[in-house]
């Protein structure tokens, strides 16, 4: 899926981002996989070094940003660097 989802939600109390798909499929997201398998180089970098980022399981998704071809996400920890595309957000729930 390359097309921006049709809505979108992010469930603090639950910890989860909700992704609801054209082909009438929902997602949902843990927030802690969001940050353990965010896209930005530095964290790509340090997943391909074989390093598993520690992330608390306590951690929030405190914003999403729409940028077009994705989310910019911000995380309790201060991490809002990652820009997960449309496509790749998909995947995460393949995994």
């Amino acid at each position: 899926m390359s097309q921006a989802p049709q809505a979108i939600g992010n469930s603090r109390g639950k910890q989860q981002l909700r992704l609801d798909w054209a082909d009438g499929s929902v997602q949902l997201i843990g927030h802690a996989q969001l940050r353990r398998q965010c896209p930005c180089s530095q964290c790509r970098a340090f997943r391909l070094q074989g390093l598993k980022p520690v992330v608390s399981p306590g951690i929030r998704l405190l914003e999403v940003n729409p940028q077009g071809y994705g989310l910019q996400l911000v995380f309790s920890d201060g991490h809002e660097r990652g820009i997960y595309p449309w496509a790749y957000l998909a995947g995460l729930g393949e995994a």
